[in-house]
Parts: structure tokens; sequence; C-alpha cells
């Protein structure tokens, strides 16, 4: 018999998803060049060239055994060695091989978090808007996903809603910084009172309320600034990276946990993450992947198209009357709809070959995502496209 939970999750299929379906079909009939759309995360440039002559170099020189052989459980040693050097240099804190766990993306990296600090019944806060994925990744362990409402003027942690919502089932609280949908980067303000809070909890409730932060987008910041490192402002934090969008790399699915040294039980964690791995499939990531990513560890593609395409398409929006958080990061903007529905808002873009993500999925009604990481050739063409939609889908709006 066919477990009942999966075939219910076919009618509840990603709306982002379905939309990027939406737009290949729709390239197939005019031209996909034409489609404007901003639908999937997809990242658009490329990998660093260094990259591809480091595995060009490895295909040549090394033992296929070394590149293609199974990789031991919690990682390659030197390549865990490399990782923790790498964050102690940027970050100051003392990680070392045994506080790494190499994973298969973040995604892989969030399913051992997860596992590592909740049983079934368990909850775990985050806060909208948030990656609409967290929902059957959380949820599929057992434990319960509940979503602190929006700070909709800031998109920084809503501290009030947050604190009612903090009750002693909380055992782990997820953030996502910089963001995805908002683009986002929580400020050292917001991180500095959140570890006071989860101390202040924790210890009020006699047990530790873990800290779980997803930060594929780390690299991701514009203006020159810096996102700050999550991990400094509470110990008990178990990080969790992907290389898919700072190396352009989605589709090695290649990420790590990182413990803080000083979190609770830090000395069990990359070998529970071992056994975690038995039961989820995500063990044993690609080991040449690995190898490669050791030797470009603080490089990044060039990134810089997102900063341009975040300018031209924030002041479009701005000037054409949305309201909108000026995003700090990643490739994500994420404006208020010009009517309430912005499911309404965006099926009405359809027709100007805007394909655009309702926010009701990220836990913000009334919003829409763009993701924008698409040639700015392309983002310049759509803006009369945008223009017009607006013009003749809201004009005479109060």
């Amino acid at each position: 018999m066919l477990v009942q939970k999966y075939k219910d999750m076919l009618s509840g299929k990603s709306v982002i998803r379905q939309l990027s379906e939406f737009a290949a079909q729709r390239g197939q009939e005019i031209g996909y060049e034409n489609v404007f759309d901003y639908s999937l995360g997809n990242p658009s440039v490329p990998a660093p060239e260094e990259f591809t002559e480091v595995m060009i170099r490895m295909l040549k020189e090394r033992e296929p055994r070394e590149l293609h052989g199974y990789s031991p459980n919690p990682g390659i040693a030197h390549v865990r060695d490399a990782v923790a050097a790498s964050l102690e240099k940027r970050f100051g804190i003392p990680y070392r091989r045994e506080h790494i766990f190499m994973a298969s993306g973040a995604a892989g990296a969030l399913a051992h978090a997860f596992r590592l600090v909740t049983e079934p019944g368990d909850e775990i806060l985050t806060f909208a808007p948030f990656f609409p994925e967290y929902h059957p990744y959380v949820d599929l362990t057992g434990a319960v996903l509940k979503v602190v409402p929006p700070d909709c003027e800031a998109f920084q942690i809503n501290f009030n809603r947050f604190e009612e919502m903090l009750t002693p089932k909380v055992m782990a609280v997820l953030v996502n910084t910089p963001n995805n949908p908002s683009g986002v980067v929580y400020s050292e303000e917001t991180l500095q009172r959140l570890g006071e809070i989860l101390r202040e909890k924790s210890a009020e409730y006699g047990h530790t309320i873990y800290l779980i932060s997803d930060e594929p987008y780390r690299e991701i910041v514009f203006d020159g600034a810096e996102a700050p490192c999550v991990s400094r402002f509470y110990n008990n934090t178990i990080m969790c990276y992907s290389f898919s969008k700072s190396l352009s790399l989605p589709g090695e699915r290649i990420g790590y946990v990182a413990v803080h040294p000083e979190c609770d039980g830090a000395e069990y964690m990359v070998p529970m993450c071992v056994q975690i791995s038995r039961g989820t499939g995500h063990n044993c990531p690609p080991s040449i992947i690995q190898l490669a990513v050791a030797q470009v560890l603080d490089l990044t593609s060039d990134t810089s198209v997102y900063e341009t395409n975040r300018s031209l398409l924030y002041n479009e929006l701005t000037d054409l009357g949305f309201t909108c958080v000026k995003p700090g990061g990643t490739f994500y903007i994420f404006p208020r709809a010009l009517e309430e529905d912005a499911n309404v808002f965006c099926k009405k873009a359809l027709k100007y070959d805007l394909v655009l993500v309702p926010g009701d999925t990220f836990g913000a009604p009334g919003f829409f995502r763009m993701a924008y990481c698409i040639d700015t050739e392309k983002v310049e063409r759509s803006l009369p496209a945008l223009r017009r939609f607006v013009e003749e889908e809201y004009k005479g709006r109060d």
C-alpha cells in the first residue's frame, strides 16, 4: 500500500516549480528569451574559472578511485580541516575537523540539523517570510514547524510575536540570513537580541534551544557590506551552508554542517550526523566535488550582476509605486503587490509574460517574489513589460 502522506503531497506541488514549468512551456511558444521568468532561484553566473581548472587538473592527475570512490561518512578529513580553518579565519571561531560534517547541499545539512536536536512532536520556530520547503523539511521529521508572522516594515524579526511563541516545546529556532525571499540581511542588533532571548529562555525552560542557521546566500551581500556571522551571537548555533550560490554549483549538491565548538553536545553532533545519514540517504557527498571546493573556499563567482539587477528592479518598482524593502543581499526582491491578493496580482502579470511568485507560501500574503538571477539584458527588457502591466491593470488607483 502506498504511503498516504506522500500521495497527499502530490496535490501540494511547489508554486515556484509550477510557475517555472509554466515559463518553460510559454518559452516554447514565444521563445524563452521573451518570457521574463522571475520564478526560480537558479544561479545565472558561471562557477569561478579556478574551480573549473581545479576539476580539470584533478581529472588529469589524480587516481580515479580518489576522485570517484566513496568518501568517509563525515566527509574527507582534509576537506573538513580546510573548511574549519576557513571559518576560523573569517569569523574568529575556533572550528576544527570534529565540528564539520560534509553534506549534500544546504538541504542535506538542514536534514541532519533538525534530527540532531528534535524528537517527533517538538517544535521549531522560523520567521516569515521563509523558504516554503522548510515545511516538508521539518514536518517529515515528525517535528512541527511554526512560523512567526513577519515584520512587514523591515523584514527583521518580529520579536513581540516571537517571544509569545517561544514556549517550552520549542527545541530549535531556524533563521535564514541573507533571506530568501526578502533579500534582507539580519542586522547585528537583531542577532544580538535573538541570542539574548535564546539564552534567557534556555535557562528558564531548563533545556537548550538550538539556533539553526541556514546560510546559502552568506556571500551574496551588496553595497560593500558583509552579513554578520550568526554563530558569533549565540554559542548553541548549528550552521548549515551550501556552495550552491556562492560558487554557482547548485547541481553538485555540496555543503556542510558546522557545529559551534562551544555548542551543548558539540562532541556528539558530527558522529550523530553519520548515524542520521544512514536513515536519510544524505550520506557520502561526491568526493570529487569535496576535493574541488576545498581548493577554492575563499573564492566566489562574480556575483556583481545580482547587485546590478537588484538596483534596476528596486528603482523601477519604487518608481512605479510599489512598497519594497531594499534587498541587502541574495538575488531576490519581495515587494508588496498592488492589490490585496498577490495570487490574483501574479496571475494578471502572466498576461505580460512576467512570471512572479505570490508570497502566500512564504508566509507573507500580499507580497510577491522576483528571483533576479537572470541576465541583466533580460532584466532591462522586462522593465517596459512591468510598466505596461502596472499602467494597464492598475491605472487610476488611488
